[in-house]
């Protein structure tokens, strides 16, 4: 991975544009009236205000205190720089919020104390108290900051969590686990050698030791060496507590068969020669910034068995605190933490090293530009893993309730779960009955392009999930190589492959095939052709004679295409129904698109056709549907000819006495805002429409893809209505996890 490159211009211009800073302070709630002044402020304010003081702890309900972190800092230590002083340190602590906002979705605020005196300092974080829902110290020099976490944790109820420290120990525990797993020792047995006694080295071995490491197995190094028992030189008490009784005294006789090296010291500190001394499958962890200790290509001209991670992200193996503060915080807050204790640390540091060794989603390979998988080079979980905002804070609120510091413990965890997944993903609601629909159907799913990497990948995941069972379409040899480049080598035992070449029902296959093309000017060899060496009509051909229960297909080539091919077993048409309809989400909102796929110019018949497909996928997915026929014009103004099939699409609905809410034709914003629905007192919806049918299959396609790039919604679909088997068409810009939730669609047999 090439290192990020920027001049001081950009990265000044990136501060300065489009606005001063990285955020701002938005409302959540509407201030367009009077009456939300009133409710918002006085009189209405005084309600909740009189609440909370008879019932603090009510003001996790009616103010933002529950989901609000102060990233707080006097800038004594600001990253690699020194000293640069409150005001210097504010674009870190703006960095850190925005942090915490995008991973965590955590409202933060930064505050820079213009003061170096400890007890100054400790008073106004403490006064500060009843704002926030935690605390989190950053970039503040030792030793004043175990000073000041330590004073904080005892005056204050709320976590109190100083991230130099806590948060590298954390990330880094993380990846020790999973290195010494590969390497297979134990966390007791291993010699583990620190070198930097400062804020971050003190907490990862008082972590580590808390995990098992022992007091005699852990050697503490820092600029004038081996800290031992006895020595007087540039102590203090958080050195002294992790003096050894040894008669080393330098780095270098220290690394001598040690197994783990940890270093948050400086450039250069470790030698090659260093490394080729130590025991074998060293671990060695050259946290140092913005330069390790030793970089990993020179521990492994020396030693080929070393498992290497830095802070660096142009290497592998990152030590990255953004994996671990934001989604502290979240489990912290979701439970009202007193406090951030060791229990809730660890629990944090496990649940990031058995996600490690989870399969790595698409997103994750994209953003990375590499394919990561569970070995020496992928120890620690990517920082933009997907996964991350639903797997660690929930282990981390249990350690909260299990240890006695959570003041609201979480009853239903896996509700809880679907909740952090919407916080960051708004199709986690709906896709959570999917799921649930799907693995109670245990539907026969053929993946019909077994040559793909996110194809079998989807395919794997989608019977480990227990979905049902995977069918892919593809020769043995290729499947087993892709699974075993993909680091999934395990699961090709797991799948059923099927081929022309290998199934019993070709000659049975052609014949069907033959029978439905044959005055079409398809002759018996095109039809060999297309059954024995074309994917998507052999796949077809399988759903159509209940070899499989539903189809995924599309991945590799144009949806036109691939719809034309399944045409030839399935009337996949306009003219016999089909439709595409496209899920979009956005900030909560759900709106289905059609038709997206099938009809280039639909008229007011195929409209009505299409809104009543794209109302039956809105009730399959959980929604009423409420349908609205978009256009440029609402209720016959301006007229226009090219509108007049919008406005009579509607009579053809109220012609059939369809049992779903409709009206039209209106312009988007009159279909989604019910302030603008006012103006049309005669209109029917009782709400924003959740279905809109638009003019044609052009204006679906600009619609669906200026949604997704300039608004950031999530899309699925299209998805296939109208057909008489479950069949789903990806696009070919689908991840493996977009494949996967097709296939959950065609289980559940959607549309």
């Amino acid at each position: 991975m090439a290192k990020t490159k920027f001049t001081p211009e950009e990265a000044l211009a990136f501060h300065l544009e489009p606005t001063p800073g990285k955020f701002e302070i938005t409302a959540t709630v509407p201030m367009t009236t009077q009456r939300d002044l009133s409710l918002a402020y006085s009189p209405g304010v005084a309600v909740p205000c009189l609440a909370i003081a008879e019932n603090p702890e009510t003001a996790y309900d009616y103010t933002n205190k529950g989901n609000l972190v102060a990233v707080i800092s006097n800038g004594t230590a600001v990253l690699g720089l020194g000293n640069l002083g409150a005001l210097g340190s504010k674009p870190v602590m703006e960095g850190k919020a925005v942090l915490f906002k995008r991973f965590a979705d955590v409202n933060s605020i930064d505050i820079e104390l213009d003061t170096e005196d400890p007890e100054a300092f400790i008073n106004a974080v403490k006064l500060m108290g009843p704002t926030f829902g935690g605390i989190n110290l950053e970039d503040i020099k030792a030793p004043e900051c175990f000073i000041i976490e330590q004073r904080l944790k005892e005056v204050m109820d709320i976590p109190v969590f100083h991230d130099d420290q806590h948060g590298t120990a954390v990330i880094c525990a993380a990846g020790l686990i999973n290195a010494l797993h590969l390497s297979g020792k134990k966390i007791e047995d291993v010699r583990i050698v620190l070198n930097g006694a400062g804020a971050a080295g003190i907490a990862c071995i008082e972590l580590l030791k808390s995990m098992g490491a022992q007091h005699g197995n852990c050697i503490v190094c820092d600029t004038k060496g081996v800290i031992y028992q006895g020595r007087e030189a540039g102590m203090n008490q958080w050195k002294s507590a992790h003096a050894a009784n040894t008669d080393l005294r330098t780095l270098e006789e220290a690394m001598k068969g040690a197994d783990v090296f940890l270093g948050v010291s400086v450039k250069g500190a470790v030698t090659e020669d260093m490394v080729a001394s130590m025991a074998s499958d060293p671990v060695i962890f050259a946290m140092a910034n913005p330069d390790p200790e030793i970089t990993p290509e020179e521990a492994h001209a020396v030693r080929s068995d070393a498992i290497v991670a830095t802070g660096r992200s142009d290497y592998p193996n990152q030590v990255n605190n953004v994996l671990g503060f934001p989604y502290l915080f979240r489990g912290a807050l979701d439970v009202h933490a007193r406090a951030i204790n060791d229990e809730m640390k660890i629990a944090c540091a496990e649940a990031l090293a058995k996600l490690a060794r989870e399969d790595v989603p698409d997103e994750v390979d994209i953003a990375y530009g590499r394919k990561l998988h569970f070995g020496r080079d992928y120890i620690i979980p990517a920082p933009f893993d997907p996964r991350l905002i639903y797997t660690i804070p929930p282990a981390v609120a249990k350690a909260c309730m299990e240890t006695g510091a959570a003041r609201r413990p979480i009853v239903d965890m896996d509700a809880y779960e679907v909740t952090l997944r919407s916080r960051m993903d708004p199709t986690a609601s709906i896709m959570r009955s999917m799921n649930a629909r799907a693995r109670a159907a245990q539907a026969r799913m053929i993946f019909a392009e077994g040559d793909d990497p996110r194809v079998l990948r989807a395919a794997v995941q989608y019977q480990r999930s227990g979905f049902g069972h995977a069918l892919v379409v593809g020769r043995e040899v290729d499947v087993k190589e892709k699974l075993e480049a993909a680091g999934m080598g395990d699961a090709v035992a797991e799948l059923e492959i099927v081929n022309a070449a290998n199934t019993d029902h070709l000659d049975e296959y052609k014949d069907f095939l033959y029978s439905r093309l044959q005055r079409k000017g398809i002759d018996i060899h095109d039809v060999h052709r297309l059954a024995a060496r074309d994917r998507h009509v052999f796949s077809s051909l399988m759903l159509a004679h209940g070899h499989g229960d539903g189809l995924v297909t599309g991945a590799t080539r144009k949806s036109a295409h691939v719809l034309e091919l399944i045409n030839h077993v399935f009337d996949a048409d306009a003219e016999h129904g089909a439709v595409g309809v496209t899920a979009i989400m956005h900030k909560g909102r759900i709106v289905f698109i059609a038709d997206t796929l099938v009809h280039e110019w639909p008229d007011q018949e195929d409209l009505a056709n299409i809104a009543e497909s794209a109302a039956e996928v809105a009730r399959d997915m959980g929604l009423e549907p409420r349908v609205a026929f978009v256009s440029f014009s609402t209720f016959g103004y301006p007229k226009s000819e090219r509108a007049e099939k919008m406005h009579l699409a509607p009579k053809v609905l109220e012609e059939r006495g369809v049992d779903f809410e409709f009206e039209g034709e209106m312009t988007v914003d009159v279909a989604l805002n019910t302030a603008a629905q006012e103006a049309y007192p005669f209109q029917r919806l009782t709400g924003p429409a959740n279905v809109l049918v638009v003019p044609a299959r052009h204006s679906a396609s600009i619609s669906v893809k200026l949604m997704q790039e300039m608004g950031g919604a999530n899309v699925v679909g299209p998805i296939l209505a109208g057909v008489d088997k479950s069949i789903q068409i990806c696009s070919t810009n689908f991840t493996a996890n977009d494949i996967l939730n097709m296939a959950v669609l065609a289980a559940c047999k959607v549309g």
